[in-house]
């Protein structure tokens, strides 16, 4: 399939961010934006499609957080079952043993680190390594990356090296570059090169709505265990394991949906942060119901609220983070619904986010919400 920038690309101003004062929002994306998750995924499979065919054999996809948890996941689907899925994080998790880390350097978190315990085993293992984002905008820290990986991985000489991304708007320079570090770029959209900087500056974007103190809003909320059998991701899992226990999940819900749900109802399913995929996935199953669903997740994104004509983020609120006490999270353009979906793998923080997130729905006039814990906890 075969996608213009109307369909992959949004301008937005991110807010109060010194090192980079605009953000591209793919609409399609299943993160800042509501969507249909059936045309989410097709985009993404359609990313994995095109990949497919020109590295069959490819057996590692490296995804990176947070955006592009989902991309990578579907990706590594689509080319293989067998694909070993690994993405980037932003979490601590004790049980590593070895982590590669890198700067993200315009992003409003910049630190990011990739397990490295079976890193070097799943590169002997493939001929080709797939790094997977949702932009490609100057390629420095994807070539940072995989210098370090150079210096830590032996195993990675003489591979080829893949940088697969949704859209791809790297000058010729800088992916002449890419190329001399030994990786081909391949994306579903390439942009040529433009002053988005001084196109954001007739925005006047504000603050995100603050929900931190809301207080436990008057919503009707269903709490549910649910088991995510499968590796986490974030220390890496064959693909088709990870899909399979995304159906399984899925699987157990429905049938409190499909009671709950009408035919002409109005349903969002929430991940959060890196925790995109799963929710993807069952809100696909929801769509079998025949009722209006769409999908997105929580982000650490701070991007200013904007009600011009054609800006794509037309509300916000600032939230505490299921992952980490005082982390803000935020989640944008949400909408009346008659119920809504939390999926997530944080346990830390879980009680008071779910408080500020409940209050955001309630705000926006959505009141039922059926919370679903589950997965390899953060």
């Amino acid at each position: 399939m075969r996608y213009e920038t109307q369909a992959l690309v949004r301008l937005a101003r991110r807010y109060q961010n010194a090192k980079r004062a605009y953000l591209l929002v793919n609409p399609l994306q299943g993160k800042h934006m509501p969507v249909r998750p059936s045309a989410s995924l097709e985009m993404m499979e359609a990313l994995g499609d095109k990949l497919r065919r020109r590295f069959p054999e490819a057996r590692l996809v490296i995804g990176f957080a947070e955006t592009a948890t989902a991309i990578g996941a579907a990706v590594a689907r689509k080319i293989s079952e067998d694909c070993v899925y690994l993405h980037t994080t932003r979490e601590e998790l004790p049980q590593v043993r070895s982590w590669v880390r890198f700067q993200e350097e315009h992003s409003h978190a910049t630190d990011q680190k990739l397990c490295g315990d079976r890193l070097g085993d799943w590169i002997k293992a493939t001929p080709q390594v797939i790094f997977v984002d949702d932009e490609l905008s100057t390629g420095r820290t994807l070539r940072n990356f995989i210098a370090q990986l150079h210096e830590g991985f032996p195993e990675l000489e003489g591979k080829q090296l893949v940088a697969a991304s949704a859209v791809n708007r790297i000058s010729p320079q800088n992916e002449a570059l890419l190329e001399e570090a030994g990786c081909v770029c391949e994306a579903l959209l390439r942009l040529p090169e433009e002053d988005y900087t001084a196109r954001v500056s007739g925005f006047e974007a504000g603050a995100a709505e603050d929900c931190r103190d809301a207080g436990r809003p008057p919503a009707r909320v269903e709490d549910r265990t649910v088991r995510l059998e499968a590796e986490s991701p974030r220390t890496g899992v064959r693909i088709g394991d990870y899909h399979a226990a995304c159906r399984k999940l899925a699987e157990e819900v429905m049938p409190w949906l499909r009671a709950q749900t009408r035919p002409e109802g109005n349903i969002l399913v929430l991940g959060t942060e890196e925790f995109m995929y799963p929710a993807l996935v069952l809100a696909r199953a929801v769509e079998t119901l025949g009722c209006r669903v769409v999908c997105h997740a929580t982000t650490r994104s701070p991007i200013g609220i904007c009600g011009q004509p054609g800006y794509p983020i037309y509300n916000g609120y600032r939230l505490d983070s299921f992952y980490q006490a005082g982390r803000d999270t935020y989640i944008y353009d949400l909408q009346p619904y008659d119920a809504a979906v939390i999926l997530t793998d944080g346990a830390q923080n879980a009680p008071r986010a779910l408080d500020t997130l409940t209050a955001a729905l309630a705000r926006a006039g959505c009141s039922d919400v059926l919370f679903l814990s589950g997965g390899n906890y953060v």
